[in-house]
């Protein structure tokens, strides 16, 4: 690898993503690494903004294509002044959620098409695809039951949650090189030790 490693953590709701990057953010910096954590819809003033409409439940009822277009700016946006730059300047990039979400909830999800929002968000962020996606698999009922004030997706009914996670499973298939799927309902400590573990190797760590 030329650069540092671009890592992305995906997964349902409630399935432990934001601890688990922040776990591994922590044990990197602590071992000497720079670290650059974000998230998506986000990153970014322009990303934010539109994560806000995205998540808003006053929104229900948005067009599925819009939402999917939506998703792709704030991706193109926080690629371009985020993600790349921090890699440019040696920063490892762990981010909460990237490209698979959008192919899972608006692809598979809403039926729009997972090749062809895939193929969108690779034109937003001009072909940028992370080195490892770490998927923490749950029960949607198990995941759903941990969120608190659930915004306009987290408020889509169970069923359309079970369709995003077998998208995510099938993703994460199809690539096992560079996927890690683990069960997000493991003690989160023990899931941090095998995330460090597997991203120590992968930045060559001893």
């Amino acid at each position: 690898m030329t650069r540092a490693p671009f890592i992305v953590f995906e997964g349902g709701e409630g399935a432990g993503k934001s601890t688990q990057s922040r776990a591994l953010a922590d044990y990197l910096e602590a071992r000497g690494h720079s670290v650059r954590r974000t998230r998506e819809p986000g990153g970014t003033p322009a990303a934010e903004a539109i994560r806000a409409v995205l998540l808003d439940p006053a929104n229900t009822g948005l067009d599925d294509r819009a939402e999917a277009l939506l998703f792709a700016a704030a991706r193109g946006d926080h690629a371009a002044r985020v993600i790349r730059p921090a890699l440019a300047a040696g920063d490892i990039v762990i981010s909460d959620r990237y490209l698979d979400s959008s192919v899972a909830y608006q692809g598979v999800a809403r039926d729009l098409g997972a090749e062809r929002v895939a193929d969108l968000s690779l034109w937003a962020t001009g072909g940028l695809v992370p080195d490892l996606t770490i998927v923490l698999d749950v029960d949607p009922a198990v995941g759903l039951a941990r969120v608190v004030g659930p915004d306009r997706l987290e408020s889509e009914p169970v069923e359309w949650h079970r369709r995003v996670r077998q998208a995510f499973l099938e993703i994460a298939a199809a690539a096992p090189d560079r996927y890690l799927v683990l069960d997000g309902t493991r003690p989160v400590e023990d899931l941090a030790v095998e995330i460090a573990t597997v991203v120590s190797d992968l930045v060559g760590d001893p």
